[in-house]
């Protein structure tokens, strides 16, 4: 006798039932839709990449995180961890056919052999967004402004309390770090800094002293700067104040001032744009204004206990990164993006229950009263299918009861009951699942009745 193989998953690596994937697809729709509002075009770039491509671009920790393999060729390959260095290789190996600038939305998975946590996964999807071939900070406003856009309008379909885009520049820290006389230690400073949310003050000013190999009071008036409160204003009032005129930091203020400024002009929201010192990107390859993103409201954890739908990190984060594409030509090619989380996002969504409790994309079931009356079903279901109402038939001729509880059960808004009788009288029986509302309805009206009933 064969041996059974048991059904598992990888660790790190998960199943999307329908219940998650149609959710899923939703975000999706809402991010294409977005970036195409914006002007932002599709491209598409290999899971495969040469191994050098992608190492040393996120510094030693992203390359120890990177699935790296021999090939049946022998090459030396891997799995891309993020879709912004295959951008660059992109955007270098194909510059003079596309032209500059160049906005481009990339949705698609991304693998990181890390430690697994609550909406951390192995292999998860990112949606990228972004534009190459100027410097300008009208850039960096628009890709703040998309994250804004696509983030209300995820919020809006589920529901969600509020959010927060926590927005940083590279020059301000740099010039900081420079004033500081920490200018040649800065990767090492702002890679442990950029761990200050997970491990606390403490943990990440001893990362500071261990692996920059500064002074215990040097590392702590780091973090502290980081941690300095206030509105966006107070924020940058305060650094002016506190350190000396730096060309750096004083750039990052005006680009910084300049965003806030659109913002108002806009009479968008502002308590959803915060200035955060403590924002910087662990990657190295960021050199301008950074951005992350966190939800706002809690959940109810495992244990009942309620707690913040921000520590499940941030759902959308990126920034400028002037010399990426350095890597692979000799054009001088800016670039500014974000990347939207979508796992992380759907996990936090899943948590707070933020989710529609259903596992179909059909809004209608057609109820299988009398099997000898199926090509009756299968007429009305094409009807309302060439009217762009999702329909879907039950296959067999089961007790009514029985198909009614999985119609509700699976998420269905409408059921649609006939037999003899109604067929008869050219009549349909429509029974609203959430109300259990009953109605009668005229074959020839069936069409815009139900059109009516799912606009509710």
């Amino acid at each position: 006798m064969t041996k059974r193989i048991e059904p598992r998953t990888l660790k790190g690596f998960r199943d999307y039932l329908p219940e998650l994937m149609l959710p899923r697809e939703q975000i999706l729709h809402i991010a294409r839709t977005m970036c195409r509002t914006y002007g932002f075009s599709p491209i598409e770039t290999p899971a495969l990449e040469y191994a050098e491509i992608l190492l040393g671009k996120g510094g030693e920790e992203s390359d120890g995180l990177i699935y790296r393999f021999k090939d049946h060729g022998d090459r030396d390959v891997a799995l891309r961890f993020d879709l912004t260095v295959p951008f660059a290789r992109f955007a270098a190996q194909h510059i003079n056919k596309i032209g500059v600038p160049f906005k481009r939305y990339h949705f698609g998975p991304v693998w990181r052999g890390e430690n697994t946590a609550h909406g951390r996964y192995r292999e998860f999807w990112q949606c990228d967004f972004d534009c190459i071939g100027t410097a300008s900070n009208q850039a960096d406003i628009e890709i703040a402004l998309l994250i804004h856009d696509l983030l209300n309008a995820v919020a809006m379909a589920c529901d969600l309390e509020s959010f927060e885009i926590r927005i940083n520049n590279r020059l301000l820290l740099n010039g900081l770090l420079a004033a500081l006389g920490l200018s040649d230690k800065a990767v090492l400073i702002l890679r442990s800094l950029d761990k200050l949310l997970k491990i606390g003050f403490a943990a990440t000013c001893a990362e500071m002293v261990a692996k920059a190999e500064i002074t215990p009071e040097q590392a702590e008036k780091v973090v502290g700067l980081a941690n300095i409160r206030g509105t966006n204003s107070e924020i940058l009032s305060q650094v002016e104040n506190q350190f000396p005129p730096q060309p750096q930091t004083n750039e990052g203020i005006a680009k910084l001032r300049e965003l806030l400024d659109v913002v108002r002009v806009l009479q968008l929201p502002e308590e959803r744009f915060r200035i955060d010192l403590s924002i910087c990107r662990g990657l190295d390859y960021y050199t301008g204004t950074i951005y992350e993103t966190f939800l706002g409201g809690t959940y109810l954890d495992e244990q009942g206990q309620e707690k913040p739908l921000a520590g499940f990190g941030s759902i959308c984060s990126g920034g400028r990164y002037d010399n990426l594409a350095g890597l692979y030509t000799s054009q001088v090619l800016q670039g500014v993006g974000a990347s939207v989380g979508l796992d992380r996002l759907i996990a936090a969504l899943e948590a707070a229950k933020k989710l529609p409790a259903t596992s179909t994309p059909a809004s209608v079931l057609i109820t299988q009263f009398d099997a000898k009356f199926f090509e009756k079903y299968q007429q009305l279901a094409y009807r309302l299918r060439q009217n762009l109402i999702a329909t879907d038939i039950f296959p067999d001729a089961k007790k009514i009861g029985q198909q009614l509880q999985i119609a509700e059960k699976r998420g269905f808004r409408i059921a649609v009951i006939a037999g003899g009788n109604e067929f008869s009288q050219q009549q349909w029986k429509v029974k609203l699942l959430q109300t259990r509302e009953e109605l009668t309805v005229a074959d020839a009206e069936i069409v815009s009745v139900l059109r009516n009933c799912l606009k509710e």
